[in-house]
């Protein structure tokens, strides 16, 4: 009931006694029930409900997962398999008389593509952490990319080299080296308290709860990278030919078309360099999402920069938390896709910068 009825990112104890016109708010319920403590329901009111809000793909999910779908009792790994095949048959011919010994992978499509099921390892997927990840990730870049370059453009060919300045680039140089928690921590008082109204989408109009949205924590950890960014994209500045600067300038090119034309273009490959290091930092990283209110388990996938969301690190710091082997090989199946996901982006920042380079040389 709780499952199927009630949305995922909902908090199940406090709402659980509250009345049903607020637990069940955009569902359908008989108008009698809308002052009815939801935990008073019985079990007739509650199928009733469930009939009101079931859909057949939802009934045909439910029948596969709870009935039909076999439940894995106990695994072992390919190794263990390997080795100790005779123990593992006959240990489950003694515990397990009904069992079937069977092969299974758990990192294949339906896994990949599958729905969050906190009480089935076997029948559990990682869509909405993957999808969350990949919002985070799209976010963080958009903010910190533009950012750290147009600081490193400002700080390299605008600043003037006074005392005010020169902290600001102590500053920058020392940022590079906070732990992500202080970040995390950074990002929980401005973008998911002191801006609220913008994260949450609330001045938009949108129905979340809070500011523990896909955009505080795209900006949290946009802000966790900033440092890495403008470092390396002031050194790939730094590093294209005075030459070339003062040829452009000898031929009628302003400051900022010199900027454009030339120097942007070949210090890109430098630059580029810089934000697939960083990008790697900020996909692994746990620390700062768990302040910003990343959920362990969420069902639905995130819709948008103001839904709420979960992410491949913590589901997989959660799932090796768990006394079961079982989500203890999701973990590891999750982890081989988090490599995957980064390398795929980092692949796409190298073509990106080997494409600079051979039109520059």
């Amino acid at each position: 009931m709780r499952d199927v009825v009630l949305a995922p990112e909902k908090d199940w104890p406090t709402l659980s006694p509250a009345p049903v016109s607020t637990v069940l708010k955009g569902k359908e319920y008989p108008d009698e029930l809308s002052e009815t403590p939801f935990n008073t329901l019985n079990e007739a009111q509650a199928a009733d409900l469930l009939v009101r809000n079931l859909q057949r793909d939802d009934l045909q999910n439910l029948l596969f997962t709870e009935v039909v779908q076999p439940e894995v009792v106990k695994s072992w790994t390919l190794w263990e398999s390997a080795t100790n095949r005779s123990e593992i048959k006959a240990l489950t011919a003694e515990k397990f008389p009904n069992a079937e010994l069977k092969w299974r992978s758990w990192l294949n499509w339906k896994f990949i593509s599958g729905a969050l099921d906190p009480r089935k390892p076997d029948a559990t997927g990682l869509r909405p952490a993957l999808y969350g990840s990949l919002m985070v990730i799209l976010i963080t870049i958009l903010v910190a990319f533009p950012v750290g370059v147009g600081a490193a453009i400002y700080l390299e060919e605008y600043a003037a080299n006074n005392r005010l300045n020169r902290i600001i680039q102590t500053n920058i140089n020392n940022l590079a080296g906070v732990p992500s928690i202080i970040y995390g921590m950074v990002g929980l008082a401005i973008f998911v308290r002191a801006m609220e109204g913008l994260t949450s989408g609330r001045i938009l109009g949108t129905d979340t709860a809070n500011g523990r949205t896909v955009l505080s924590a795209g900006f949290t950890l946009a802000l966790l990278i900033l440092p890495v960014i403008i470092i390396n994209a002031q050194e790939a500045i730094r590093a294209v030919p005075t030459s070339l600067q003062q040829a452009s300038y000898g031929l009628g090119a302003t400051k900022w078309q010199t900027i454009w034309y030339h120097v942007l273009p070949n210090a890109m490959p430098g630059i580029l360099t810089g934000t697939i290091l960083a990008i790697s930092r900020a996909i692994g990283e746990t620390a700062p999402l768990v302040l910003v209110g990343a959920a362990t388990y969420l069902t639905q996938d995130p819709k948008g920069p103001f839904s709420n969301f979960t992410a491949l690190p913590m589901l997989i710091y959660r799932w090796t938390t768990l006394p079961q082997a079982e989500f203890r090989n999701a973990a590891a199946a999750a982890i081989v896709v988090l490599l995957v996901l980064l390398l795929s982006l980092n692949s796409v920042a190298i073509i990106l910068r080997n494409r600079f380079s051979r039109r520059l040389s």
